[in-house]
């Protein structure tokens, strides 16, 4: 079992009335994607900088790296690296000044051996001299990622990375985070595209009016939603008739143009591996056999009560 990189216990902030975080809980395991994901004014930005230590929590605990960030503030800021939204590169300067200006601020040695990396890492070797103004959007979102690494970071605070960046350059991006957790840095991904939570996320909690409603990974959380089935599809209506009596559950939907029963499953293997005993047994063949799980944006409108594109728009 991998030991934890970030550990929140009780963790509560308020901005006096408002009550924006209440008393959450979670773990990051080492080498890991955890993914916090909530509806605009669910506390996202407030736990993030909580945890990068730029605000005091009013009561709880933070380790971050083994270091509580209430008490060993430099300790943690050693160890993290952070990425906005909104890239913070300096437009006037060039790529490779941008990472060489991180790099004297970190006191980096070897400093131009760093920035070489960092440039042919992130394919800006070509663009490197060119003014960071100059540069896409997909351009400057790697350039600050890769400012971030400067230092090697054991930690990264990801918030909102992708947000405005063509399908392509979003990809990109994606890419560069798996190589990341690949090499064991660990990532704290704040988001607002579900389907970047469910292809980069090892673990998901899903924070709502200060609490957190939900945690697990993006299966497990799928799992929690109705909707999902196994779809079955039959070349005779004989075999489909056999199928439907043996399996014999009220809840069976019959498509006699398609051939096919819908059986309500969660897509867990147990539920698979039932149906398939029935058919198995009965001597019964289908043609063809799909398992449809809930997606992230019908689990978020259930946790929270509002669709993606309303609760998460910018």
């Amino acid at each position: 079992m991998r030991s934890s990189a970030i550990a929140v216990s009780g963790l509560r902030k308020a901005y006096g009335d408002k009550v924006v975080l209440d008393g959450i809980d979670f773990d990051v395991a080492e080498g890991s994607v955890f993914s916090l994901l909530g509806p605009n004014g669910a506390g996202k930005t407030t736990t993030v900088n909580i945890l990068t230590t730029l605000m005091n929590a009013d009561a709880g605990t933070v380790r971050v790296a083994g270091h509580d960030v209430a008490t060993a503030t430099k300790d943690v800021r050693a160890v993290i690296g952070v990425t906005g939204q909104f890239a913070a590169v300096d437009e006037l300067l060039s790529g490779r000044e941008n990472l060489r200006l991180m790099a004297d601020l970190k006191r980096v040695r070897s400093g131009d051996q760093v920035v070489a990396g960092l440039l042919e890492r992130f394919d800006l070797v070509e663009s490197a001299d060119k003014p960071a103004s100059a540069y896409s959007g997909g351009m400057r979102r790697k350039l600050d990622l890769a400012m971030t690494l400067v230092g090697d970071p054991r930690i990264i605070f990801l918030d909102e990375p992708t947000t405005g960046l063509d399908p392509r350059s979003r990809r990109t991006m994606w890419e560069i985070v798996r190589e990341l957790v690949a090499d064991g840095t660990t990532i704290f991904l704040t988001t607002q595209y579900l389907e970047e939570a469910d292809q980069l996320a090892d673990r998901i909690a899903v924070l709502d009016q200060g609490r957190l409603v939900a945690q697990g990974t993006p299966e497990e959380l799928k799992r929690r939603v109705p909707g999902g089935h196994i779809r079955l599809r039959f070349n005779d209506v004989q075999q489909m008739n056999a199928a439907e009596q043996r399996l014999a559950l009220s809840t069976v939907t019959r498509d006699d143009e398609a051939l096919a029963l819908q059986i309500p499953s969660d897509g867990s293997i147990p539920a698979l591996r039932a149906v398939l005993d029935v058919l198995e047994g009965s001597g019964i063949h289908a043609e063809a056999l799909t398992v449809h799980t809930p997606d992230l944006d019908d689990v978020f409108l259930a946790l929270t009560g509002r669709a993606n594109k309303e609760a998460m728009a910018q």
